[in-house]
């Protein structure tokens, strides 16, 4: 198996953890974080209760291939952690970590995804021609509509 790729990114906000980890318990926020281009949708009923073993469905867009992604939570530790992992969808590993942690008064969110495109022998070219920067894309995206949401 090829070596897991790793993106992260980190915003901090003026809002105290538990708040801020509130809105991340609530499935449906997902919408509002990820850019409108993905066309993204949760087909789980809502509201989704959050907790180890919760799964969820999804439906999106990329570069215009429509793909059905499921995830499970496989980590819950409010207010200062959960994890999900891709069962089903377009890449081969997707573990996602959502971090947040308390600096004074503010909180920060970090977000460390852990993956491997598709390809196999041209997962070197795919990752550098498209997945990369796609992902900086929606990740950069993310925090910069925490940072609005949370001002």
């Amino acid at each position: 198996m090829s070596k897991l790729r790793i993106i992260s990114r980190e915003t901090s906000v003026n809002k105290p953890i538990d708040e801020v980890f509130a809105f991340f318990a609530k499935a449906e926020n997902l919408n509002i974080i990820t850019p409108p281009e993905l066309k993204f949708k949760i087909t789980t009923p809502l509201p989704i209760d959050m907790k180890k073993g919760t799964l969820i469905d999804y439906k999106i867009k990329l570069n215009g291939i429509p793909f059905k992604w499921k995830t499970e939570i496989t980590d819950w530790s409010p207010p200062y952690r959960f994890v999900d992992t891709q069962l089903k969808g377009p890449y081969r590993v997707w573990i996602h970590e959502h971090i947040f942690g308390s600096k004074g008064n503010n909180t920060f969110v970090k977000d460390i995804v852990s993956y491997l495109p598709p390809g196999r022998v041209l997962e070197p070219v795919i990752h550098k021609l498209a997945v990369k920067k796609k992902l900086e894309h929606i990740f950069d995206y993310r925090m910069e509509k925490i940072k609005s949401i949370f001002k």
